[in-house]
C-alpha cells in the first residue's frame, strides 16, 4: 500500500512540474514566439450572411470571377439564388454590354476596355468601377521550357515581334510561338493596358488566336504540340480554375507570381477585378456592392481562393 502511494506522488509531482512548465514555456514573452497573422480578417463576423437572400438583383462576370460571384452569392443571398444565375453568366465582354444595356445589375470583371467604355458614351452610360480583389497579370510557358524569367521589356519586344527565338531571352533556338486572345477578351484588355501600352502588338496569325481561356493554357501545355509557346492569362484563373502542371508561370523582372506577391503588390503587372455598376444603380444594388466590399466580403473572397486587396 505505502508502495502504492509513493508512486502516485511521484507521478502527481512529475505531471504538476510539467503543467507549470508548459505554463512557463506558452506564457514566455510573446517576441519571443512567430508573428501570426491578424486572425480578424480570417473569421467573418456573419451579420451580413442570407440579408439580400430575397434579393432578384442579376449578376455576371468575367470567366475568372464566376467563382467569385458564386461565393458571393451563396454568402450573401442563398445557394438557390447562385444555381439560378449561374445559367446565364457570360464573359468579360458579354457582361458590361449587358450591364450597359440594364440587362444586369452588377457584374464582377477586368478592367473595362476601350471598346466597352465607348459603347457605354454612345449610351448615355456612366460607370462606376471599383477594386474588388487584386489580381495579377501572368505569363507561362511550358514545364519543360528552360526559360524560368523574362524582363518586362522582354515580354513586350517578344509580343512586338523585336524578339523572335527564345535563345535571345536565355533559351533554345527555337522560334517563339507568342500566342493571344481575342480582342475585347478580358485576357486581351489586359494585355493591352498592361503590358503592351503605347506598343503594337505583332499581327497574330489565325493558329496564334487562342479563342478561350482555358485553350491558350491547353496549347501551351501540350508537349507533343510543341514547347516552343507562351501566353497569358489571370494568376486566379491560370493556377486555381484551370490548374495544369505542364505549364510554369515565369518570374517577371525577377518575381514570380505567387499569392504573397500579387497580394503585397511586389509583382510587376498587378491587375485587379472590379464591381461595376451604372452610377444610377438601385438602392438596393448599392447595398449589395457595400456587401461584398466590406469585411465579410473579404473573407469570402479569400476563402474562394482570390486575393484580397490590402485595404477594401
Amino acid at each position: 500500500m505505502k508502495k502504492r502511494i509513493v508512486i502516485f506522488l511521484v507521478v502527481l509531482v512529475v505531471t504538476i512540474g510539467g503543467c507549470i512548465g508548459a505554463y512557463f514555456f506558452f506564457t514566455k514573452d510573446s517576441e519571443e514566439l512567430p508573428q501570426l497573422p491578424d486572425e480578424k480578417e480570417e473569421k467573418p463576423t456573419n451579420e451580413l450572411e442570407g440579408t439580400f437572400s430575397s434579393s432578384d438583383i442579376i449578376l455576371d462576370g468575367s470567366t475568372a470571377t464566376q467563382p467569385l460571384i458564386k461565393a458571393f452569392g451563396s454568402y450573401f443571398m442563398n445557394d438557390d439564388y447562385v444555381e439560378k444565375i449561374e445559367q446565364d453568366f457570360t464573359n468579360t465582354h458579354n457582361s458590361y454590354v449587358k450591364l450597359i444595356n440594364g440587362e444586369v445589375d452588377l457584374i464582377i470583371v477586368t478592367e473595362p476596355s476601350e471598346d466597352e467604355l465607348n459603347l457605354a458614351k454612345e449610351k448615355g452610360v456612366e460607370l462606376e468601377v471599383t477594386k474588388v480583389v487584386n489580381e495579377g497579370f501572368v505569363f507561362f510557358v511550358n514545364e519543360e521550357n528552360p526559360v524560368d524569367d523574362l524582363k518586362l521589356e522582354q515580354v513586350v519586344d517578344i509580343y512586338a515581334g523585336k524578339i523572335n527565338y527564345w535563345n535571345q531571352v536565355g533559351g533554345t533556338n527555337h522560334k517563339i510561338i507568342p500566342y493571344q486572345r481575342p480582342v475585347n477578351s478580358g485576357s486581351q484588355t489586359g494585355m493591352l493596358s498592361l503590358v503592351m501600352k503605347d506598343t503594337p502588338m505583332r499581327e497574330a496569325t489565325k493558329e496564334e488566336v487562342i479563342e478561350s481561356m482555358g485553350g491558350i493554357i491547353d496549347i501551351v501545355a501540350d508537349y507533343d504540340n510543341n514547347i516552343d509557346g507562351i501566353g497569358y492569362s489571370y494568376y486566379y484563373y491560370a493556377n486555381i480554375m484551370y490548374y495544369t502542371p505542364d505549364i510554369k508561370f515565369l518570374a517577371i523582372n525577377g518575381v514570380k507570381p505567387t499569392f504573397e506577391a500579387i497580394q503585397n503588390e511586389s509583382y510587376p503587372l498587378m491587375t485587379a477585378y472590379y464591381i461595376v455598376t451604372r452610377s444610377n444603380a438601385s438602392k438596393e444594388t448599392q447595398d449589395f456592392k457595400e456587401a461584398l466590399l466590406s469585411q465579410e466580403g473579404r473573407v469570402v473572397a479569400k476563402e474562394a481562393g482570390y486575393v484580397p486587396t490590402k485595404e477594401n
